[in-house]
């Protein structure tokens, strides 16, 4: 099954927290923060209220986004956040 965002949004995929430190700690499940990072999966057409919005992402970009931005899904066993293009920070290049 296949997401596909509408409007301005952007579907990503959490990309694993780092499960050592630096220094080469290695974190339990429950000391990890929520990851920030991921990976772009689908982009939407960019259209809102019949307008054209620039896209900036595309897939495959690795991006950092707000903490409590869009909206969590679960599909397929897989994690997703849909959220619009505005409430992703940067792009990893």
């Amino acid at each position: 099954m296949k997401i596909k965002p509408l409007g301005d949004r952007v579907v990503l995929k959490k990309v694993e927290a780092e499960e050592k430190t630096a220094s080469g700690i290695i974190l339990t499940g429950a000391a990890k923060e929520a990851p920030q990072f991921a990976e772009v999966v689908a982009v939407g057409s960019g259209i809102v209220d019949g307008k054209e919005v620039q896209m900036e992402l595309s897939v495959g970009d690795k991006v950092i986004y707000n903490k409590y931005a869009g909206t969590e899904v679960k599909l397929d066993n897989e994690e997703f956040i849909v959220l619009k293009q505005e409430d992703v920070v940067g792009v990893i290049c």
